[in-house]
């Protein structure tokens, strides 16, 4: 019997982890397949084999795009010539969709099946790009309920498979219990400050994370600042803006990974826009969402946005349920200000938990396995 071969492309911490999980899933279902291509340490640990780390791909933002732009086409030229030669049963792009949708639509002419993971944002901003989804995909694996109908309507074949991070996060994350498992005071104030899984994004918000802490170490001296940093190029870039802003006595605690930890023992959080933020919510925390990016590429987002909010939590919940503070509006003055008014807020803490709950019940699906599954029907 000929052994199933698996292409994937993941290009962050995000599509490194919804990639693994799905890796378990098919593994359990086709224990001889092959996995590779592009992909992170996540996917690694299950037997992924990497031809390219997904850091290489881990760029947001039109301008961080156009620095990088060549070596990210030199990967894909090389890519799609690897998997031309190798002919693998299926490819799976994990979101990354300017970089995967062009692959797909090449792969899929030479009649190779293409499966893309994580539908894109279509009903945010850049709609238009539903023709050339079509054109690349044999089937979309949408992760939120509001994406299905949009895809069902131009006749691309679709199924919605919840999310991940809602079948392994439970329902209620107990405060006392992470910051035992961390170590961490029981009773004194403590926020996480989440910048961010790509180097890009620290470079624009380490700076002004830290700052924050200093504004609200002056309101709440008893506070502790607990900080996850994906990779070790992320936590040097964040070390360096502790020394450029002089922190002196101020506490912080630098976690490699754990952000889910880290977002369980805080009060409140500071979260960069991202799959982070759902995270958050899926913890159950107040937030403030923030974002920085190069002038031009945040004003070529907000040209073609349809939505009035970009975090995930108040796209699902369909108004503002937590505050998103971006861009130019994103001073550590502000950012301090609005969390500190979380902190304070207690009854607000609590509805906004019945929000979360809500949220965290639509997507809690056996993502893994629904995605496994449709994965195994284009496969016959």
């Amino acid at each position: 019997m000929k052994r199933v071969c698996i292409a994937m492309v993941a290009g962050e911490a995000s599509g490194d982890l919804l990639a693994s999980h799905l890796i378990a899933a098919l593994k359990a279902r086709l224990p001889e397949a092959q996995f590779f291509g592009i992909g992170g340490p996540k996917m690694q640990a299950e037997g992924f084999d990497a031809w390219w780390p997904a850091e290489a791909l881990a760029v947001r933002g039109y301008v961080e795009v156009l620095k990088h732009y060549r070596s990210i086409s030199n990967i894909r030229s090389q890519l799609k010539k690897r998997l031309l030669t190798e002919c693998p049963d299926v490819f799976i792009g994990v979101d990354a969709p300017d970089f995967n949708l062009g692959l797909e639509t090449d792969l899929k002419r030479r009649g190779i099946a293409t499966i893309h993971y994580v539908s894109p944002s279509i009903w945010a901003w850049r709609g238009g790009r539903i023709g050339k989804i079509k054109k690349a995909v044999s089937r979309v694996l949408a992760l939120f309920p509001m994406e299905p109908p949009l895809y069902q309507k131009e006749g691309i074949p679709v199924t919605y498979v919840g999310h991940p991070l809602a079948d392994v996060i439970p329902m209620e994350t107990k405060r006392l219990e992470v910051r035992e498992k961390l170590n961490l005071p029981r009773t004194i104030p403590i926020i996480a400050l989440l910048p961010g899984s790509r180097q890009s994004e620290l470079q624009y918000m380490a700076d002004d994370f830290v700052k924050t802490a200093k504004i609200i170490h002056e309101r709440l001296p008893d506070a502790l600042f607990i900080v996850p940093l994906a990779t070790r190029e992320t936590r040097l870039l964040f070390e360096a803006a502790m020394r450029r802003q002089d922190i002196g006595e101020i506490p912080f605690r630098l976690l490699f990974g754990h952000a889910q930890d880290a977002a369980g023992a805080a009060d409140v959080v500071l979260v960069a826009s991202g799959t982070a933020t759902l995270e958050v919510a899926l913890i159950k925390r107040p937030m403030v969402i923030t974002y920085k990016m190069s002038p031009t590429s945040h004003w070529l987002m907000k040209r073609m946005g349809y939505l009035p909010y970009v975090g995930l939590p108040n796209i699902l919940a369909g108004r503002f349920v937590v505050p998103e503070i971006l861009q130019d509006e994103a001073t550590p003055e502000r950012l301090a200000e609005a969390l500190i008014k979380l902190y304070e807020d207690r009854e607000g803490a609590a509805a906004l938990n019945e929000v979360f709950a809500d949220i965290h019940r639509q997507l809690k699906q056996d993502t893994a396995e629904k995605a496994a599954q449709a994965i195994i029907e284009c496969l016959r």
